[in-house]
């Protein structure tokens, strides 16, 4: 059998995702998780701080700091929910707005770059087999935890 472990190790480098930056964007440096928030944001319709952090898996300390860092990059606006003023809903500026779609147009770029390199055939069996995994995931109780945290 195939070494799952190492093909999806390569691809987790090449995507990048251990970078600690994913871009720097008009002086600003994003990091991976801070990118991610962004696009979460940007996504989901007035999503509370809890929400966001849950759709991440990141525990909310670590996850409120992130926020605090885009808020004072003045990227992301927290603004407390009418019905429950302790729950915050996070929105983009005008500036993260700017910089998610920058990000995006970054991200587009680099995968049709790799798709160019596939047949039509190719590239939807590789989406067929991500979807895939991603709902085999979905549905394992277990999270990639070794040292049991």
């Amino acid at each position: 059998m195939e070494n799952i472990r190492e093909i999806l190790q390569t691809m987790t480098r090449r995507i990048g995702l251990l970078n600690k930056n994913c871009c720097s964007v008009d002086g600003i440096d994003i990091s991976v998780a801070q990118s991610h928030i962004l696009y979460e944001i940007h996504r989901q319709h007035q999503p509370s701080i809890q929400q966001i952090a849950e759709t991440l898996g990141m525990d909310v300390t670590t996850f409120s700091r992130q926020v605090q860092a885009l808020v004072e990059a003045e990227l992301v606006k927290k603004t407390p929910y009418p019905e429950d003023r302790r729950v915050q809903i996070l929105s983009l500026t005008e500036k993260g707005k700017r910089i998610n779609d920058y990000i995006e147009q970054i991200m587009n770029a680099f995968y049709d770059e790799i798709f160019s390199h596939m047949t039509e055939f190719e590239k939807d069996t590789v989406i067929r087999s991500l979807k895939l995994l991603n709902q085999a995931m979905a549905k394992t109780k277990q999270c990639c935890n070794p040292m049991g945290d």
